[in-house]
């Protein structure tokens, strides 16, 4: 089955396509990924993303969103394809992530009706129309309804395709939130363990939009906080956020670590009278310093020999360098290529997987990832019009 997976992240640098070849046979799973490219997004869909990720943004606003990203996404996917050996009839399934504008996995307070939520947009009867493909989504609302989190997701897919026969390893996904996957070796008793860290890029993007006056929303291979100097003593202050000691699984996202915060870090440097350079190098160590807690805390309990890292975090050297420095000596820190997964494919390949799965009634969720009390089928499915064309 050929399916191609969509995902749009927390970073909103634009949509990753990955189309992959999956068949099963014996239990297992082969896999082939064919095609992998980022359409990126224009300025102005990215502004009026963030804006309507403002709870207090316009429904109708969000709604009509919804169904343009539908659409959006089957033209992007046609236009990605355009110039490459991949037959766009090829294609036998879409399977997307959407974009994430909510994610609210505990609830706390007396509201009766208020409920763990997960809420993308993107809508997938918009863009099964507008491809002319079966398009299955909407991944995380049924994890919640069976007590999980709904996130993260990706490990399912790290436990099964990538877990060592002797090695003890940690995927790391550094996105906008950055994400782990603790995998004991497979002869190990020890369980797989998966959660949010915390922020990965998004304060350090956040901060790099500022810095440059809103030209460029990162910090190329780390250059900016290269050129700063860490303050050690406000660093010390922002570890005591209390979702640092949270423990697995736990989830986040904008919510938490969002403009809002960023916007009142940059407010706090600017009574600290700091270089811009030093804030960003501040931040760059903040998340470096939070995925390295995590993965010391594990380290001899899990037997972690490897460290794996995926996402945008991984060709930020600056950030790569403060990480390696907290790691201990026996545990190395590579690019997920080296497993055989291109790093910056990682998570759109994943949900091309995720989909496959859904779609052949599988269960496709991690329960020690997300909390969830049993694995469950994960995706809404809108069917291919049997007209189209016509």
């Amino acid at each position: 089955m050929r399916v191609c997976g969509l995902m749009s992240g927390t970073s909103l640098d634009g949509l990753d396509i990955a189309v992959a070849d999956f068949a099963e046979s014996g239990g297992k799973i082969s896999y082939q990924l064919v095609h992998f490219t980022t359409m990126s997004y224009p300025d102005e869909l990215k502004a009026k993303l963030l804006q309507l990720m403002d709870p207090l943004a316009p429904m109708q606003q969000v709604s009509s969103m919804n169904m343009y990203l539908g659409e959006y996404y089957a033209r992007l996917i046609r236009e990605a394809l355009e110039a490459t050996d991949v037959d766009y009839e090829s294609i036998d399934l879409i399977s997307s992530h959407g974009q994430t504008m909510w994610h609210e996995p505990v609830i706390g307070g007396a509201d009766p009706f208020a409920r763990p939520n997960s809420f993308q947009i993107g809508d997938i009867s918009a863009l099964a129309e507008f491809s002319g493909k079966t398009v299955i989504g909407d991944f995380r609302p049924r994890d919640m309804a069976a007590g999980g989190q709904g996130a993260p997701l990706v490990p399912f897919a790290d436990k099964i395709l990538f877990q060592s026969e002797t090695a003890g390893r940690i995927l790391l996904n550094i996105g906008g939130i950055a994400n782990m996957t603790v995998l004991p070796s497979v002869s190990s008793k020890k369980k797989t363990l998966a959660f949010d860290t915390g922020p990965g890029n998004m304060i350090i993007d956040a901060f790099a939009s500022k810095h440059t006056g809103g030209k460029r929303n990162y910090d190329e291979d780390g250059k900016i906080a290269a050129a700063g100097r860490v303050d050690s003593e406000w660093l010390a202050q922002l570890l005591e956020n209390p979702y640092y000691n949270l423990p697995a699984p736990k989830s986040t996202g904008r919510e938490l670590f969002g403009t809002s915060y960023a916007d009142e870090l940059w407010q706090e440097a600017d009574s600290r009278q700091m270089a811009e350079e030093d804030r960003i190098a501040t931040m760059t160590k903040l998340t470096a310093e939070t995925i390295a807690a995590e993965i010391r805390k594990f380290a001899d309990s899990h037997d972690i020999d490897e460290v794996f890292v995926s996402g945008g975090g991984v060709h930020n050297g600056t950030l790569l360098g403060f990480l390696k420095e907290r790691m201990p000596d026996n545990i190395s820190v590579k690019a997920s290529n080296e497993i055989g997964i291109d790093s910056d494919a990682k998570e759109a390949f994943v949900f091309a997987l995720l989909g496959y799965l859904g779609f052949n009634r599988k269960p496709n969720n991690l329960p020690a990832a997300t909390g969830a009390e049993r694995p469950t089928i994960l995706g809404k499915i809108a069917w291919q019009s049997k007209h189209w064309g016509e």
